[in-house]
């Protein structure tokens, strides 16, 4: 048998390579993925302990106004602090807004507490000099000697940036002030850990809920956070890996069974020259188990260029990755489970075909006969399957159970493959029968469905692939739409520049239509009024104005205050009391007293608005104040910012607006749908492997059928045709099947996921993208045919009727 089994290998080698390519495929992924792992979790983890070097002993507070008393005790009594937190601020430059909220960190003033790695200048020696971090600052062009201020109204602060510094990723911040200037920023302050210098007895005196601990312990901990971070996203890569591997066993088991089914004749004389069942089930699983060393050593190769390539590529464009190393965990799991799937694909198929006498194997093989006792079986079981599992689905979408979801659809989902030597034969034969279906068609839809196992597994393949990324697009595009409308509710208005002390400039409004990215603007007039110390720009609206989204329209009814939370959060405490507890707020325009009812909400910018008829009461020469835009259609967030800001800051104005969120939620939707659609196109790689693959086989198999119908006449031409008509059929019908899948599987992922987080949710389906996915399918698989038709029509009639 040792004989018998190198001559097959040496003979079939050609047969096996799509089959290894699945496997290689498979497990250079999850190599790649264990390199792509470890590099992300050195570089988030590599500095975490930079901050707390200097110190033995964090204090960890979950009262951040326990941390602030910590910080400023240890500042009277000159003790080694530092705050391991942030606020979020507004930074401008000149005028000009920078940034509407930038992350501003703690620079020390104790040299031993100066954990930033200082590229340029030097680090602060006085409360109003700061670090700016490098990277941050290729954004905004911020250098040493630039004065920047940092925050608004009464607390903002005027800072010299007198160092540029490097900060890691996990830990870094845009700005770095010393705690004299961050302490004032209590309104977005948290800190939730203090580095501390002094003794323990000292921090327990000051904070008594503060709990100590050694800083080393302190980094083992933040390290493993940030670890189980990075796990947490290599485990959802795995769950494609997964993907990738069920298409690939398909592929696999597939390829063998075309095999086994060309070679029956071979095994039949074996078996007729006293080759037993076990020796020749024994020979051929040999054969399967050499493949997927060859091919899982060829993707372990692979992965590994492939991660050491990516790994280069990221730390060219971003520093916090760390260097790129050689997992063993990793490398074995690739390996183990690519020579596992090749050995689990090939063992049905080699069961089936040991299984068959030696006579019979002599005789063609029917394929699926639902008469038989295995066809009744199996619908059987697909029926079972598909009832239990539109069931549960149902159960999960009156219910909102996630996990009643994800039974129903894989139970579904089996059913649906079960059904499949039924049904996707019976969807080809439908398809060919379309109106202009002529000779070379119906050629091609019979040899399609001539052997409806081997045509339900190679749709299968494609077909679970198009099913998840259909899934994936219209829940991401339903998720988006419901985003759309909570957004436009957060944030009614794309940008706001609302005057700070004197009224804005007459014709700022064209100026800001003439801007690039400026859909429409509107000046809207109001008053100023004082609330204790505290200035507020007051806003009249009368109708709601054309640039407002969302259900809101921002007209407040007579006698009403609509505040938004910022400047509440400006008022003295008595007021803002007064604002939470009473809804009511006294103040003075004038130097006449008005009281308001008040409603706190947010998204206009830092003025209040009061009806048309209240500021015409309290104020009768409004001017200026407000001037609101909406942001045209894909207009970049940046620019749009950055010229607005011109505008602010010449015209002494202070820049507030929601666009920017809004175009960071919908990069993360695209980046997310971009990311999965990738990972799943993996699989959809593999599957149309499969489809070459299975006509590249039946160009052998039916090597004297096509030398026959040439010798009858069918043109060379003709033949590839029918071939390719034959590929575009299996992955059409495939692909369509899947998108009705994916469609049916989306709503019900939305009913459970989506419905109860957003009220009035739409079901929305992306028509050109499902339809781009269909169509790319099925011209890959139109494109899977080209080199075995080609390579069917280069064989004369004469060579191809004297073929075995």
């Amino acid at each position: 048998m040792r004989t018998a089994l190198l001559a097959s290998l040496r003979h079939h080698t050609r047969r096996y390579v799509a089959s290894g390519l699945a496997v290689v495929i498979g497990v250079a992924f999850i190599v790649v993925t264990g390199i792509l792992t470890g590099a992300t979790r050195e570089g988030l983890t590599a500095d975490v302990g930079a901050p707390v070097a200097g110190v033995d002993t964090v204090a960890t507070v979950d009262d951040p106004q326990a941390a602030q008393r910590l910080l400023d005790e240890a500042a009277a009594r000159d003790v080694p602090a530092l705050g391991l937190g942030y606020a979020m601020e507004p930074v401008a430059r000149d005028g000009v807004q920078l940034a509407a909220s930038a992350d501003i960190g703690e620079a020390s003033l104790t040299p031993s507490l100066q954990w930033q790695e200082l590229e340029e200048g030097r680090f602060p020696a006085t409360a109003g000099e700061a670090l700016a971090d490098v990277n941050a600052a290729k954004r905004t062009d911020v250098g040493v000697g630039d004065v920047l201020r940092v925050g608004t109204g009464a607390a903002a602060r005027e800072v010299e940036v007198v160092g540029m510094v490097d900060s890691p990723a996990a830990l870094g911040a845009s700005l770095y002030v010393p705690w004299q200037v961050l302490s004032g920023f209590d309104g977005t302050l948290w800190i939730d850990a203090v580095a501390w210098g002094g003794s323990a007895d000292l921090a327990r005196e000051i904070a008594p809920a503060a709990e100590l601990e050694p800083a080393t312990d302190w980094v083992a901990e933040r390290q493993a956070e940030i670890a189980r971070g990075v796990d947490v996203i290599a485990i959802m890569a795995l769950i494609f890996v997964v993907i990738a591997l069920v298409v690939a066993v398909l592929v696999i088991a597939n390829t063998f069974a075309i095999l086994f089914a060309q070679r029956q004749r071979d095994f039949a004389l074996l078996r007729c020259v006293g080759v037993t069942r076990r020796q020749l089930r024994r020979s051929v699983r040999v054969e399967a188990l050499l493949l997927g060393i060859v091919a899982s050593l060829t993707g372990v190769a692979g992965g590994i260029a492939l991660g050491f390539g990516a790994v280069a590529l990221v730390r060219h464009w971003f520093a916090d990755m760390g260097t790129a190393s050689l997992p063993p965990v990793w490398l074995a799991a690739g390996f183990t489970v690519g020579v596992l799937v090749t050995v689990a694909a090939a063992w049905m198929p080699t069961r089936s075909v040991t299984r068959v006498a030696p006579l019979a194997a002599l005789r063609p093989d029917t394929g699926v006969d639902v008469r038989s006792a295995a066809g009744r079986g199996r619908l059987t079981l697909a029926a079972l399957a598909l009832v239990g599992g539109v069931t549960l689905l149902v159960l999960a979408v009156l219910g909102h159970q996630v996990p009643l979801m994800l039974a129903g659809g894989t139970a579904a989902f089996i059913g649906v493959l079960l059904f499949g030597p039924v049904l996707v034969p019976a969807l080809i034969r439908l398809v060919g029968r379309l109106p202009g279906a002529g000779p070379v068609r119906r050629l091609a839809t019979g040899n399609a469905v001539r052997n409806p196992r081997r045509t339900a597994t190679t749709a299968a393949s494609l077909l679970i692939g198009v099913t998840l990324t259909t899934a994936v697009l219209t829940g991401l595009a339903s998720s988006r739409t419901a985003l759309d409308v909570e957004m436009d509710a957060s944030y009614p208005l794309d940008a706001t520049v609302t005057a700070a002390t004197d009224p804005l400039e007459t014709g700022l409004a064209d100026r800001a239509t003439a801007l690039d990215g400026v859909d429409d603007a509107v000046t809207l007039e109001g008053t100023f009024a004082r609330a204790a110390d505290v200035r507020l720009p007051l806003v009249g609206v009368g109708t709601r104005p054309a640039v407002v989204r969302g259900p809101d329209d921002l007209v407040p009814r007579d006698g009403q205050l609509l505040l938004p939370i910022a400047l509440v959060e400006e008022l003295p405490k008595h007021l803002a009391d007064q604002v939470y507890d009473d809804a009511t707020l006294t103040l003075r325009v004038a130097g006449r007293p008005i009281t308001l009812d008040t409603v706190v909400d947010d998204g206009w910018g830092r003025s209040g608005l009061v009806s048309a008829a209240t500021l015409a009461r309290i104020d009768p020469d409004p001017q200026p104040v407000a001037l609101w835009v909406r942001a045209a259609d894909g207009a970049d967030p940046e620019d749009l910012q950055g010229d607005l800001a011109a505008l602010a800051g010449a015209s002494g104005a202070a820049l507030e607006g929601g666009y920017g969120n809004r175009s960071w939620v919908d990069l993360q939707v695209d980046v997310l749908t971009g990311a999965v659609v990738s990972l799943l196109g993996i699989a959809i790689a593999i599957s149309l492997v499969g489809i070459g693959n299975t006509l590249g086989l039946s160009v052998l198999e039916r090597g004297r059928e096509n030398a026959l119908l040439r010798a009858l006449g069918l043109t060379r031409r003709q033949l590839r045709r029918a071939m390719a008509v034959e590929g575009l059929l299996l992955a059409g019908v495939a692909s369509l099947l899947g998108a009705a899948l994916g469609l049916a599987f989306a709503r019900v992922g939305v009913e459970v996921m989506v419905q109860p987080a957003v009220e009035h949710v739409v079901f929305a389906v992306p028509v050109v993208q499902v339809a781009a996915v269909v169509g790319v399918a099925a011209l890959a698989g139109l494109a899977a045919c080209v080199l075995p038709a080609r390579r069917a029509a280069r064989v004369a009639p004469a060579a191809g009727l004297a073929l075995e």
